[in-house]
């Protein structure tokens, strides 16, 4: 099965990545019984043959299935599949996404406001280039850096160094995530206007339309989690799948 230039879906057309192809795959297996729970997935090698897919491909999508809760690997014993369907909150790295969404609440709102009084000249011109570099981007890995980069930016704009420790602290589950959502949820395009419209706030000064922009990125964030843990494999798709894919 060539899973590089296959059709997943019948739906809207979307165009995916051969990743997220790959994980469409998987999960239905898992989730329709072909591989029950207690079951070890094939060796990558057979995966990627059977698959047409490259071995860093594969190890995306198997990556994303652990984080929905629905393989565990186990070190020089392989892949073996834990639930037969995902978990309502996943895990990235340390951190669940629920406890990511409720610190991020209480945490990057209020600095937005912080930041939008707070900013330098230096500030907005450093975010400026910065998303300008993020729109340019199309490698996901690269945007998911700068991503991470952007957030720092505003804490530190926001002048109190404890805000910044607590971004830096969830850096590593912040970019996972993102690559999730980016990979899984096209979420890149919105993104930078949700972006685009935070930076305008803050350089024009305003508290409430930094702390509404913020506010409505992150409602964004978790809406588009939620709908790709609940779901179903495949559904609303048609997928044209490429190892360096991206929807619009």
């Amino acid at each position: 099965m060539n899973l590089s230039d296959s059709q997943t879906g019948v739906s809207i057309p979307r165009r995916v990545s051969a990743m997220e192809a790959v994980l469409t795959h998987l999960r239905q297996a898992i989730e329709g019984g072909e591989y029950a729970v207690g079951d070890k997935l094939p060796s990558e090698a057979e995966l990627c043959r059977r698959l047409e897919v490259s071995r860093p491909v594969l190890r995306e999508a198997l990556r994303a299935l652990q984080t929905m809760g629905l393989t565990a690997s186990r070190t020089g014993k392989g892949t073996f599949v834990i639930s037969s369907g995902p978990v309502a909150d996943p895990t990235f790295g340390d951190y669940t996404a629920s406890d990511l969404l409720e610190v991020r609440r209480h945490v990057e709102i209020p600095v937005a406001g912080y930041a939008a009084t707070r900013r330098t000249a230096e500030d907005l011109d450093h975010l400026g280039h910065l998303l300008d570099r993020m729109e340019r981007e199309t490698d996901t890995t690269a945007w998911v850096a700068m991503d991470t980069l952007f957030h720092l930016a505003i804490a530190q704009a926001a002048r109190n160094p404890v805000f910044r420790k607590v971004i830096e602290e969830i850096r590593d589950a912040l970019a996972r995530q993102s690559a999730f959502l980016n990979e899984l949820g096209g979420r890149r395009e919105q993104a930078n206007r949700e972006h685009r419209a935070i930076v305008e706030a803050l350089s024009d000064g305003s508290e409430p339309d930094a702390v509404a922009a913020m506010t409505h990125h992150l409602q964004r964030v978790e809406k588009t989690l939620t709908s790709i843990v609940r779901s179903a494999p495949g559904a609303d798709r048609t997928a044209t799948p490429t190892e360096g894919g991206q929807q619009e």
